[in-house]
Parts: C-alpha cells; sequence; structure tokens
C-alpha cells in the first residue's frame, strides 16, 4: 500500500486536517504533469501527449529523462485492474521497437505545439543544460501508472511485474482542497520512487567509438539556404543564432561530412577544405580559385533578420567550404529507417548502421 499522506493547517489553536478533494477529470491530472513533470519527483522532458500506435491506441504522455531513456506515463482512468497494467505493458513493449529517428519525429511534433514551439534538440538542451546522447535508449523504458487511486489487485500485479525485473511502478495524488487554494500530493506504491533532487551535471551517456573521420551535417533548408546553392558552388552552412552555428563552425578542415537534410534524407558526402566564416567573408572554390560566395547568383539570401531580443546576439549565416564526392537532389535523398539525425548543425558520426549504409549507398572506397 502507497504511503497515506495527511495536510494540516496550523493557524489557529489546534490543527486542522484539509479535506480531500475530487479532481473534475483525470484529463486535468495528466495537463499538471504535461506542464511539469516533476511533479513526479524527476526531471523529465515531455515529448508526446496522446501518443498514438499502431494498434489504434493512445499514450497519455510520454517523457524522456536526462539520460535519454523513456517513460510511459499511463493515467488509470476507470479501466479494471487487468486493462490498465496490460496497457502499459503493451505500450512499453511497442515504444522499445522505436528507433531514434521516429522518437525525434514524435517530440519534435508534439513540442511544435507548445508556445514558443520548439524541436526535440534545443528543448532538451534547455532543460538538461547539455544535449542529448548521440544514442537515444529504447532498451530501459520506464512504466508508471498515474493514479487518484489503485484496488488490491492492480497493486499485487505491479508489485508481482517488480519482481521479474520490470521498470513499472504506480504513483498516486491525492486532491485537497483549503478554502480558496488547490493542493496536490503525491505517493508512490513501491519505495525505490525517484529522487526529486536531479543533478544538473550532464551525466556520462554510452557513445559508440569514432573513427576521427566521419561527421554529420544537418543541412536545414528554408528562405535562408538553399540545398542547389550548396550542390553547386561547394559548401554547407547554418546560421541564425549561435545555438545553430556552433556545431558547424567546429568542423575542422579536412573532415569527411554526410549531409541530411531534415524530412528527406542524406543527399551527399563530400570534404571540408575551409574553416567556417560568416557569409559576408565566406569564400568557395570556383574553377580552381577562391572566390567570395556572394558573388555567386544563388538562390537564397543567406542572411537573417537581428530579432532584437538581446544585444550581441550572433544571427548570422556561418559557411564551410566543401570538395563534393557526390550530391544528390533532396527528392534524390537516401533515407533507411533507425538511421542517424540529430538536430544539431553539425557532429561526430559515429553511428555504425548509417555508416555502413552510406558507405555502401554513395559507394565509397573506403579501407
Amino acid at each position: 500500500m502507497p504511503t497515506q499522506i495527511g495536510v494540516w493547517r496550523l493557524d489557529g489553536p489546534a490543527p486542522k486536517r484539509l479535506p480531500p478533494g475530487h479532481l473534475p477529470t483525470e484529463a486535468e491530472l495528466e495537463t499538471f504533469l504535461e506542464h511539469d513533470p516533476s511533479l513526479l519527483g524527476q526531471r523529465l522532458l515531455v515529448i508526446g501527449r496522446q501518443v498514438k500506435t499502431p494498434y489504434n491506441k493512445w499514450i497519455d504522455l510520454l517523457a524522456m529523462d536526462s539520460d535519454a531513456n523513456l517513460h510511459v506515463l499511463e493515467l488509470k482512468r476507470d479501466r479494471t485492474p487487468r486493462e490498465v497494467t496490460a496497457q502499459i505493458l503493451d505500450y512499453g513493449s511497442w515504444v522499445s521497437t522505436l528507433d531514434p529517428g521516429t522518437i525525434v519525429e514524435i517530440a519534435n511534433e508534439h513540442l511544435a505545439r507548445n508556445r514558443p514551439a520548439m524541436e526535440f534538440e534545443p528543448a532538451f538542451n534547455e532543460l538538461f543544460g547539455f544535449s542529448p546522447p548521440d544514442e537515444l535508449n529504447t532498451e530501459k523504458i520506464t512504466m508508471t501508472i498515474v493514479a487518484t487511486s489503485l484496488d488490491d489487485s492492480s497493486e499485487r500485479i505491479v508489485n508481482y511485474l517488480r519482481e521479474f525485473g520490470l521498470a513499472i511502478n504506480a504513483v498516486f495524488f491525492s486532491y485537497l482542497e483549503d478554502e480558496d487554494r488547490r493542493y496536490l500530493a503525491r505517493s508512490w506504491l513501491a519505495p525505490d520512487s525517484p529522487s526529486a533532487t536531479t543533478s544538473s551535471t550532464p551525466r556520462a551517456s554510452k557513445k559508440a567509438e569514432w573513427n576521427g573521420r566521419d561527421w554529420f551535417v544537418t543541412f536545414g533548408e528554408s528562405d535562408h539556404r538553399d540545398w542547389e546553392d550548396a550542390r553547386t558552388h561547394g559548401f554547407v552552412s547554418a546560421g541564425g543564432g549561435e545555438w545553430y552555428s556552433r556545431t558547424l563552425r567546429s568542423l575542422p578542415v579536412g573532415a569527411r561530412i554526410f549531409v541530411h537534410i531534415p524530412k528527406y534524407g542524406y543527399v551527399g558526402v563530400g570534404e571540408t577544405i575551409g574553416e567556417a566564416r560568416s557569409f559576408a567573408e565566406a569564400e568557395v572554390l570556383s574553377n580552381g580559385s577562391w572566390k567570395r560566395l556572394s558573388q555567386h547568383p544563388l538562390n537564397a539570401p543567406y542572411e537573417h533578420e537581428d530579432p532584437g531580443l538581446e544585444s550581441g546576439i550572433d544571427m548570422a549565416e556561418y559557411v564551410v567550404p566543401v570538395r563534393w564526392e557526390t550530391t544528390v537532389s533532396k527528392s534524390e535523398a537516401y533515407w533507411v529507417k533507425g538511421m542517424f539525425a540529430n538536430q544539431n548543425s553539425a557532429g561526430k558520426l559515429r553511428q555504425a548502421f548509417t555508416l555502413d549504409r552510406l558507405i555502401d549507398h554513395f559507394e565509397l572506397q573506403d579501407e
């Protein structure tokens, strides 16, 4: 049984216990958790609400912790003990099959509806203070039943499953009223609930070995940049804010880059032949000589308006010159489910699954 929680007000001659109330709907509790999942005692990034599965079922909330482990949160509503436990196990089994690209797509779709809208990578960075690991974890799924109460049968089922090592628990919320104030109190079925204190220090994440050569570049096509320009004149670019240009500016000369266009796939491979410079100063190699990129006919302006939100923001578009080995149009982009994709503009490409397929697809001669 969970710990029973009582709350008393001490502003008179005798303690006054606050009477229990009733949430208007469990949907309201779902909304509370979406807006502040730390109510569960752990910092979590909610990446989906009412996530549809292929079986015409809907996961109430899908979240991620700082180690990129996924959390399935399911409200009991009015289901029977067997229904609620079977449902969350079904959801957990489906979530464990998701590839990183699908997880990011789910997150981006959900986060795009927030105000202000944000994509997965900056949202993760903003909450936890560091970028997500190269590999999102689908092996460790934490399943939590959220309820205002749970019958004895459900408690026995959850405890039985935990004996077999399943990461499943139930959390209970009591709703209390004190005149015009409302309160939520939380208790857990099992004692090893998440700690309410979460370190802000980046935790070590498992990373595949890097070959010291290969990088990915995310080329975000927009009104500001055009892939056909990049193919024709030999460059990649990113900008519109320090977060967007920072990783691109870290690309070393001589790196082999694989270029990915979000929602399309991989469109080219080449070697960087110069350091990143702002568009106004950028040069590309043209017929054996260096020439300012701005002097070439271009489809996009490669300039960004300063929003004026803060002085000193570097909004410039940064350009890295590239000697292409092969490129294709975005309509011919190559993509296989499970391949690596990332919201950073550039980074080390470690994932063997992606690298092996790109080398084969682009017919590269690797040692």
